[in-house]
């Protein structure tokens, strides 16, 4: 019985879409660690006085809990080279940015570092260039 490799030459995907999609699988889970600390212990953040964009930590842990839900949904989609995932991954990673700049003033090292990480993500999937299929 003679068995088939998994992947092939023809079906590998290149090395941005394997880059782009386990950095969105690594930012959708630490997202979703950040929004799970911010619903079940609000004292752990800093609490911020005046600022403009002020959210309670509970709606921040909400929103941070379904944009990492949605990051690692669909950064499994590019790893398994869905067409669909490569937009909607440069759209949610430019979500979790702007959101993330929003939360500097509760964690800015740690916001500073996951826009970063969005930013990687953004670059990757949009230099991606998909083989076309014979």
């Amino acid at each position: 019985m003679a068995s088939t490799p998994l992947l092939t030459s023809s079906n590998r995907l290149p090395a941005s879409a394997v880059f782009a999609g386990v950095l969105m699988l690594v930012n959708g889970v630490l997202a979703i660690f950040q929004g799970i600390s911010l619903l079940a212990k609000d004292d752990v953040w800093t609490r911020v006085g005046d600022y403009v964009y002020e959210i309670n930590l509970t709606g921040w842990g909400v929103i941070l809990l379904c944009l990492g839900a949605l990051a690692v949904v669909t950064g499994a989609f590019v790893l398994k080279g869905a067409a669909w995932a490569r937009m909607t991954g440069i759209f949610l990673a430019s979500l979790s940015m702007i959101a993330q700049f929003l939360f500097l003033p509760y964690a800015p090292f740690w916001s500073l570092i996951m826009v970063g990480v969005d930013f990687f993500v953004i670059w990757a999937l949009a230099v991606y260039k998909p083989e076309k299929r014979v």
